[in-house]
């Protein structure tokens, strides 16, 4: 093998691992942008006029983050869920991309889940019986 054969390969392989390096980049990139979230499957989106509130479920774990409708600026959330006869699970406070995630564990019983962005807010009733 001559020095010119080896030079192209090593040039390739470098082409190939900067590619490589800088597509992980780009994805992580994207992946931090995206807002912790819960775990299982989503089961219901609750609109309302400033934001939504997403709700999963998982074996018995219900969990809950609301979401406003424009990001960037700190405002007033909140996010709750509460299993019939239990106490609601509550995160509220001034944040600027999500409220949340709140879960508890509500095995079959009903749950109400609560969520508000600003002077907006959204409240379930008793669902997922």
């Amino acid at each position: 093998m001559d020095s010119g054969a080896i030079r192209r390969r090593l040039a390739l392989g470098l082409a190939v691992l900067t590619a490589s390096g800088l597509l992980a980049l780009m994805s992580s990139g994207s992946a931090q942008a995206a807002p912790s979230s819960c775990s299982g499957r989503k089961v219901r989106t609750l609109p309302f006029t400033t934001g939504s509130v997403q709700v999963y479920r998982r074996g018995g774990y219900v969990c809950a983050v609301t979401f406003p409708d424009a990001r960037g600026s700190r405002r007033r959330m909140t996010v709750s869920v509460q299993a019939r006869g239990g106490r609601p699970v509550m995160n509220s406070g001034r944040f600027e991309h999500h409220a949340g995630p709140v879960t508890l564990y509500a095995g079959h019983r009903c749950v109400r889940i609560k969520g508000s962005v600003g002077s907006g807010s959204v409240s379930s009733g008793w669902i997922l019986c």
